[in-house]
């Protein structure tokens, strides 16, 4: 990239079918803005954050937020297509993302009527409707950051570099399908975020940053940021992939 805007290199690895492994590494000199158009054609996308984050705008749509942050630490599915997207990266801050795509027909030689995976997965795959949705599927479990740091450290080449690297690929699809199905199960619904909302969330980590060494209570966080108590706790280990004091633990390290 240009010197003005930063460093970073971009790797991509294309296997069968579509299957494409993307790696970013960069440490931007200014805030960027990055505005993407989708085209109907977009895969499904495997996304995970080991370190960075964006903040993205997703203007004139109704079934994805339309303001929402992916954060250090997390990973992602999504299917996103045709839609306009405005991604805002942070100057100063490491960069580094996976990213593994797959055509949805890359799944077709697979079983697709399996009951068990979530809704958006079934239609996906049997094609039923026109589908977007965006998940965030938590924090990257030590499972999945040992098979991305497999595929990061490949040892080997030509043909067996791409048996291994397709298998890893796989891998992570699968750790994150079981990881959809687990929480399904297991969590409440997570809040709708407004863009007012995610406002409020950046302004309350502002005031744990500035005030770190004799933090305000929750409750003085929430009343100055104008959010209840439930808002600002599951609001912010939403946005941020942690609970208020743990980002201030974090900080403080």
């Amino acid at each position: 990239m240009p010197k003005s805007i930063g460093t970073g290199t971009c790797r991509v690895i294309s296997l069968r079918n579509g299957l494409t492994i993307e790696t970013y590494c960069a440490t931007l000199a200014q805030t960027v803005k990055i505005k993407r158009q989708h085209e109907r054609q977009f895969p499904l996308v495997a996304k995970f954050y080991l370190s960075g984050s964006s903040r993205v705008r997703t203007p004139k749509v109704s079934d994805i937020s339309r303001d929402y942050e992916e954060v250090t630490g997390w990973n992602y599915l999504y299917h996103l297509p045709e839609q306009t997207e405005v991604e805002k990266w942070q100057s100063n801050r490491p960069i580094h993302v996976v990213m593994i795509h797959a055509n949805v027909d890359y799944f077709s030689s697979f079983n697709l009527t399996d009951k068990s995976l979530p809704q958006p997965l079934q239609v996906l795959f049997q094609k039923q409707s026109f589908l977007r949705f965006h998940q965030p599927l938590g924090r990257i479990s030590p499972t999945m950051s040992q098979t991305v740091q497999q595929i990061l450290q490949c040892p080997y080449q030509g043909l067996t570099q791409q048996l291994y690297l397709e298998s890893k690929a796989l891998e992570l699809f699968s750790l994150q399908f079981s990881c959809w199905t687990e929480e399904r199960h297991s969590t409440p619904q997570r809040f709708r975020l407004q863009s007012a909302d995610i406002d409020s969330l950046h302004h309350a980590r502002e005031i744990i940053i500035r005030h770190a060494q004799n933090p305000p209570s929750l409750a003085e966080i929430a009343r100055q940021v104008g959010l209840n108590d439930c808002k600002l706790k599951q609001g912010f280990r939403q946005v941020f992939g942690t609970t208020v004091f743990g980002y201030l633990q974090d900080y403080r390290m």
